[in-house]
């Protein structure tokens, strides 16, 4: 039992007023046990101060620490075993485990974001778009649609899971993700506002994304969005740079709608854009259903977005200055959403 100093301070003083151990026990403060644990050990040592346990010797020194830690951001990708040789040549011998808890206590996790590549006129680009909207307040950002087109596929459709289970349940069915081969993914493209999801269409299978299609996408399911959410109140378009959005006759048809557009809008940005934010909560709504084929997964991609509430549609548009912002300060690069 670990006993703060000021009880051990009061055991200790009743001990030298002439107490006996089982005294001191009556009073309540302690277990026995411990009240003569603590005066062993006064006796022995002349301080009420618990001696640390020595434990079993650090393999490595702060020296060896802080190498340890150097070698791996210049490397960050190098793995602990690789690590661990490396560290063995400048005379620590220890485990990959070990390597690992070092590593960790320095607050260095084994993670990686997955993130589009950014060129640099990428980053040139994102910097552009963010000066241009800095100022931007999430009043503003409420009148813009933003778009995008999305694949979903059975089973896992938000990626890599895992499962926690026990010895001998490998193969046990609640522990075994179901796989198909060659499985057909469901191409969808959608739209949103802080007003709410808006149209969201299930593409035909083997469908040409070109110019002729997207302007009827945008035809019969952008328009009927607009007048529904915004009327005759004016708003923004917003769309990548997809070979078949800066098509000049989408551009001329969207200007003979008098529909103006948000940007340019720079490459390789997921993150500025709060419909990926979107496709992330149906997949996982989806993935909780667990849809068995294709037909059931086109039902429940139409069910469970128009179940997705306005209030989660405001708050992802409300992010927009904050997601200006973080790539201004990283000075282009990507942000965290």
């Amino acid at each position: 039992m670990v006993t703060c100093k000021e009880t051990r301070a009061v055991i200790i003083a009743l001990h030298k007023k002439g107490f006996t151990g089982k005294d001191i026990a009556a009073r309540k403060i302690a277990p026995e046990s411990t009240i003569y644990r603590i005066i062993k050990n006064f006796k022995e040592s002349g301080s009420i101060v618990v001696k640390k346990a020595s434990g079993r010797p650090r393999k490595s020194s702060k020296r060896q620490d802080r190498l340890l830690k150097l070698i791996q951001l210049q490397d960050r990708g190098t793995t602990s075993t690789a690590l661990a040789q490396e560290w063995q040549q400048a005379g620590v011998s220890a485990s990959a485990r070990t390597v690992r808890r070092r590593l960790l206590e320095d607050g260095l996790v084994s993670r990686a974001a997955k993130k589009p590549l950014l060129s640099r006129k990428n980053i040139r680009d994102r910097l552009i778009f963010c000066k241009r909207y800095r100022d931007w307040t999430a009043e503003d950002w409420g009148k813009v649609i933003f778009s995008d087109e999305c694949p979903f596929q059975l089973f896992g459709a938000s990626g890599k899971k895992l499962v926690r289970r026990r010895e001998g349940e490998r193969y046990h069915q609640s522990c075994v993700m179901p796989t198909v081969k060659h499985p057909e993914p469901v191409h969808v493209w959608g739209c949103f506002s802080a007003k709410g999801v808006g149209s969201l269409t299930i593409l035909s299978k083997n469908t040409a994304m070109n110019k002729e299609w997207y302007q009827h996408i945008l035809q019969e399911q952008l328009l009927p969005t607009i007048q529904e959410q915004f009327g005759d109140d004016q708003c923004l378009f917003q769309h990548d740079g997809a070979p078949c959005h800066k098509a000049k006759v989408i551009t001329k048809w969207l200007g003979e709608q008098n529909i103006n557009i948000l940007g340019p809008w720079p490459g390789n940005s997921p993150d500025l854009n709060p419909i990926e934010n979107l496709w992330s909560i149906l997949k996982r709504r989806l993935d909780k259903q667990k849809p068995t084929n294709s037909d059931k997964l086109q039902a429940l991609i139409m069910q469970e977005w128009a179940a997705i509430s306005q209030d989660v549609a405001q708050k992802l548009i409300d992010s927009m200055p904050g997601r200006i912002a973080e790539v201004l300060k990283k000075e282009g690069q990507h942000c965290k959403y």
